[in-house]
């Protein structure tokens, strides 16, 4: 069953490779969408996948690379149309919002 959510990570989660580690993970997990930057800290990441590896790479995030400190995640279900113009089993980095 294919879902899309949208995950909030805070804590100290910019310069520490958040963001090229979690596109590296579900470049693996062969899963569509995407993460940034926000402004207020988080990271943000849109993804849409099969809920079995969706769920593998929200593990992930909850630990996220080596000099993370993941403080709180935040899940939100999305349509699961959402990312449909995006290139299925693409994941990349978006500029920071």
């Amino acid at each position: 069953m294919e879902i899309c959510k949208q995950i909030f990570v805070s804590g100290q989660v910019q310069g520490v490779f958040f963001r090229d580690g979690t596109r590296q993970f579900a470049t693996e997990l062969k899963l569509t969408g995407g993460v940034r930057n926000l402004a207020d800290g988080r990271v943000e990441v849109l993804v849409a996948g099969d809920a079995v590896t969706v769920q593998e790479l929200i593990k992930w995030l909850k630990i996220g690379p080596k000099f993370a400190k993941v403080s709180t995640i935040e899940v939100v279900d999305l349509a699961e149309n959402f990312l449909l113009d995006h290139k299925e089993g693409h994941f990349e980095i978006w500029p920071t919002l």
